[in-house]
């Protein structure tokens, strides 16, 4: 399978491949969720050239998940700011999160702790049940075809 051909695959995880798979996409989403929202900003952070900075920008704007909001003009300049479709990654970057800090983070813990603003304590992302809120793992879920399901 090419890369291009997986915003045609039927599988929501090829899909969403097509727009976030890349590490650059992915490194410039964690940042747009610890404030950062300027070209200029993701490319010192990332330390990578302006024209992937650039590209992956384009496609975040035109797959809806970041909107470009004018804060110069003359030359125009803008923030990248999330969308809801946006926001929804939250939870994708989070489990990520997780799992590095579980697997990589060392001795020393996880470089950056998350805290919950509403109670105050910091905490690890889980996946629960959206029906019963129970804590949900790979061995807790199977599958089934759903509607937009086009088997062979």
């Amino acid at each position: 399978m090419k890369w291009d051909d997986l915003a045609k695959e039927p599988c929501s995880v090829a899909r969403s491949l097509a727009v976030i798979g890349d590490r650059w996409t992915l490194m410039i989403l964690r940042d747009c969720f610890l404030g950062v929202r300027r070209f200029e900003a993701f490319q010192a952070r990332l330390g990578i050239s302006r024209t992937i900075v650039a590209d992956r920008l384009k496609l975040l704007v035109e797959e809806g998940v970041l909107r470009k909001v004018p804060y110069q003009d003359g030359p125009a300049r803008y923030d990248y700011r999330l969308t809801d479709k946006g926001f929804d990654l939250y939870p994708v970057v989070m489990a990520i999160v997780r799992w590095g800090d579980r697997h990589y983070a060392g001795e020393a813990g996880p470089p950056i702790l998350h805290r919950h603003r509403a109670c105050g304590h910091d905490f690890h992302p889980v996946t629960t049940c959206s029906a019963c809120g129970e804590p949900v793992d790979a061995r807790d879920v199977e599958t089934r075809p759903g509607p937009g399901f086009k088997g062979s």
